[in-house]
């Protein structure tokens, strides 16, 4: 049987990644690329584009549910491609965590209005909640 967490203790959890997010000089960053996702912090495919939350990058955690607050939009992606998967990074490039991107309805972590990406183009997150859940 899976552990089943306190609320608090998953936001205590969630927080963390906030507070590790905007570790470093500036705010912390949001990658997107194409292709299939490595093992956790593996060698990243092509770059579609980055993001850059605001810092802070989160709204305090309530009921296990993290919600990144403003994200500025890249003005130019980097290349054409489709938007599968994505990397934080803090704002010294220390990896974070990967997770999964999806337009809305598909149930992936960051949201965006299309995962087909052209290079020259802005690109906007819809929204990015990470919920640590129990079983």
């Amino acid at each position: 049987m899976a552990i089943g967490f306190s609320t608090g203790l998953r936001n205590s959890r969630n927080d963390a990644i906030g507070t590790a997010t905007d570790a470093g000089a500036g705010a912390g960053k949001v990658r997107s690329y194409d292709g299939t996702r490595p093992a956790t912090g593996g060698t990243a495919t092509t770059l579609l584009f980055e993001t850059t939350y605001s810092d802070p990058s989160y709204a305090a955690s309530s009921g296990g549910v993290l919600t990144a607050n403003t994200i500025t939009a890249d003005a130019s992606a980097n290349a054409t491609g489709t938007a599968t998967w994505g990397r934080a990074v803090d704002s010294d490039d220390n990896f974070l965590f990967d997770f999964d991107i999806g337009e809305s309805g598909s149930g992936a972590d960051l949201i965006l209005v299309t995962t087909a990406i052209v290079a020259g183009t802005e690109q906007t997150i819809t929204s990015f909640v990470i919920t640590d859940g129990n079983p």
